[in-house]
């Protein structure tokens, strides 16, 4: 009668197959194959007549598209009197894209369906690594995992690679793990698990793409980097501060009262930024971190929102902004990036019943004003409100100085003076120079080179005050000069 039967073979040794797999082998007259490529199939009666898709995996344009065919050739195939038995690798629903959609669609065509459950590859792989999956493990497929730039899962917790049939695969796989394992993590290949040729390579990660045993039954075990390396583990960390047995400190704050700690860190982090120290910017990053977290923590505890509505909220955003990148839309320049950048806000804006909103009024009113300068005219130069050159910003700065000549009172001076300042931050824009960090670096210059002045000072046994202007003079251009501090 018509059907489909989905067969699963075990992950290779013919005697793991189940005895419900061996009786519908024989007593089949025809059995349709994922693939050839299996250990199982030489114990098959030589009755039996074997077709396989091997040919469109030759020919196909993709795993996406061969995997398209077998569904649809499989789904006629059951629309026959004698119905169709479909064999694959191991399990029909564990790491086999076609039989979850075969099943389904199926299903909904109104066909009888048998499902053969056979021995995974799971249970073998971690036989011969010696390990219980439980209580956390994760499995991956190799061909997804070697399209991503950072891994998809914690890596506080092991994981199962399948799927690595090649060694370009495996060079691949390790590309994308090593934008966080480091080179020597321990790691083990298994081949051929359960069968007579399993083989057991335990190596440091760099070497995976090396291994001579590399076939369509490889696997790759990767262990655990260990405690806290993971942004889930981090997450418990917090919400155990925050817990009834936690710390009172933690307990006790609200959004308002880490307002404070928020924007100290965030300055701390510049100043990290400034000395362009590795391990200080990964500790101030660290700790700014520990801000967002605690406050999305104390959102999730107040019902407002969670640290889910955060990712997932940057997520879509930045997605949506970057039609070039994530969709098909083709933008050559930065210019063009930013001016798309602000259509696209502008939409969200009309989306969102907030048409009203300028394209200023998105900047926080209580950014450091030179950030906010150049943050309005940044938005400003990307709807094409700028100068056409850059002799305009020149000669704007120019007659500002002479207007701060001019002023005859001090309302007008300050004004004249902000003028000029929001004048030399355009021109800082234009020359692509952050207005706030030239400003912070220089601060940071007059600090160390006065400290010097005062250094000289107390070797001669005097106060700075007690320094001439010409004293002062000479130990500032000694600070300059090769050997001392910038």
């Amino acid at each position: 009668m018509p059907g489909i039967t989905i067969l699963g073979l075990g992950p290779g040794n013919p005697s793991q197959l189940t005895r419900e797999a061996w009786e519908v082998i024989n007593t089949a007259e025809e059995l349709w194959l994922r693939t050839r490529q299996h250990p199982t199939f030489a114990a098959f009666p030589a009755s039996l007549r074997l077709e396989s898709f091997d040919e469109l995996y030759e020919t196909g344009e993709s795993f996406e598209a061969v995997y398209a065919s077998i569904v649809e050739k499989i789904l006629h195939l059951g629309q026959r009197e004698q119905g169709v038995i479909y064999a694959v690798p191991g399990d029909p629903f564990i790491a086999e894209t076609t039989g979850p959609e075969i099943a389904r669609q199926a299903r909904l065509a109104g066909l009888s369906l048998r499902i053969v459950n056979g021995l995974s590859f799971i249970e073998p792989a971690f036989s011969a690594l010696g390990l219980d999956p439980f209580p956390q493990i994760t499995l991956v497929d190799a061909l997804e995992l070697s399209q991503r730039h950072v891994p998809s899962f914690p890596v506080d917790t092991p994981v199962l690679v399948a799927q690595i049939y090649s060694r370009l695969v495996a060079a691949e796989v390790k590309t994308t793990l090593n934008s966080i394992y480091p080179d020597d993590h321990q790691v083990t290949l298994v081949h051929a698990a359960g069968t007579e040729a399993e083989c057991i390579e335990n190596i440091p990660l760099y070497e995976i793409d090396r291994s001579t045993h590399i076939g369509l039954l490889t696997l790759l075990y990767v262990p655990a980097l260990g405690q806290g390396s993971s942004f889930e583990a981090f997450q418990e960390v917090v919400a155990r501060l925050r817990a009834p047995d936690g710390c009172p400190w933690d307990q006790e704050q609200t959004h308002q009262s880490l307002r404070p700690h928020l924007l100290e860190e965030a300055y701390e982090t510049l100043a990290a930024l400034d000395s362009e120290d590795p391990q200080q910017m990964a500790e101030e990053f660290g700790d700014l971190l520990l801000q967002i977290v605690l406050n999305a923590q104390i959102g999730s505890e107040e019902g407002g929102f969670s640290m889910l509505d955060v990712l997932k909220g940057i997520h879509d955003k930045i997605v949506r902004r970057h039609p070039h990148v994530f969709g098909n839309e083709q933008i050559g320049d930065v210019k063009k990036v930013l001016q798309n950048w602000e259509k696209l806000k502008a939409d969200e804006r009309k989306i969102n019943g907030e048409s009203h909103k300028g394209s200023m009024d998105g900047v926080p009113l209580a950014l450091p004003a030179l950030v906010q300068a150049q943050e309005y005219q940044d938005r400003a130069a990307r709807v094409g409100f700028d100068w056409p050159y850059i002799a305009g910003v020149l000669e704007k700065i120019v007659e500002e100085i002479g207007e701060i000549q001019r002023a005859t009172n001090s309302t007008e001076l300050a004004d004249e003076i902000g003028d000029l300042f929001f004048a030399l931050v355009n021109l800082a824009r234009w020359k692509q120079v952050d207005a706030e960090s030239a400003l912070r670096s220089t601060n940071m210059k007059f600090k160390q080179r006065f400290a010097h002045i005062e250094q000289v000072a107390q070797k001669q046994g005097r106060k700075i005050s007690e320094l001439s202007l010409d004293e002062m003079e000479a130990a500032w251009q000694e600070a300059k000069t090769p050997g001392h501090l910038p």
